[in-house]
């Protein structure tokens, strides 16, 4: 009996402790700057770009501090063909220098972007937008 008295007194202290009772308050995710990049495929690479994250640069971006929201790709499958978009979460925008200045000075970036581009590059062209949540969104 004192064991469960004991349990009892416990769970109480911390339910009390915690704020039992109270309204939960919503956890502030602290802001981070986003960035949305689209790519556009060399006619006929697309294949081998979706290759070259999937094997490599996904991994390089975790490796320098990047944080991968999600890849898309369009419906229209002709469009699809020729774009690619993907967005990154970063600390702030020297965080994603940083980052960016890691990733594209580092070895195993540049063994294998050359050895996808052995026969031409992928890209073609990258667009860029950096973007914050606003004040109402859920993801910031």
């Amino acid at each position: 009996m004192k064991k469960i008295g004991i349990v009892v007194i416990g769970l109480v202290l911390c339910l009390t402790a915690g704020g039992a009772g109270e309204e939960k308050k919503e956890k502030k995710m602290p802001e981070r700057l986003f960035e949305m990049r689209t790519y556009y495929a060399a006619p006929g690479k697309m294949k081998a770009l979706h290759k070259r994250f999937n094997d490599h640069t996904c991994k390089l971006f975790k490796k320098h501090g990047m944080t991968l929201v999600g890849f898309w790709s369009p419906t229209d499958e002709k469009d699809s063909e020729k774009r690619m978009i993907y967005i990154l979460a970063h600390k702030d925008k020297a965080a994603a220098d940083a980052s960016w200045k890691g990733f594209r000075e580092d070895k195993d970036w540049i063994t294998a972007r050359d050895a996808s581009e052995k026969d031409g590059k992928l890209v073609a062209k990258i667009d860029v937008i950096w973007m914050k949540g606003t004040e109402y969104s859920p993801l910031k």
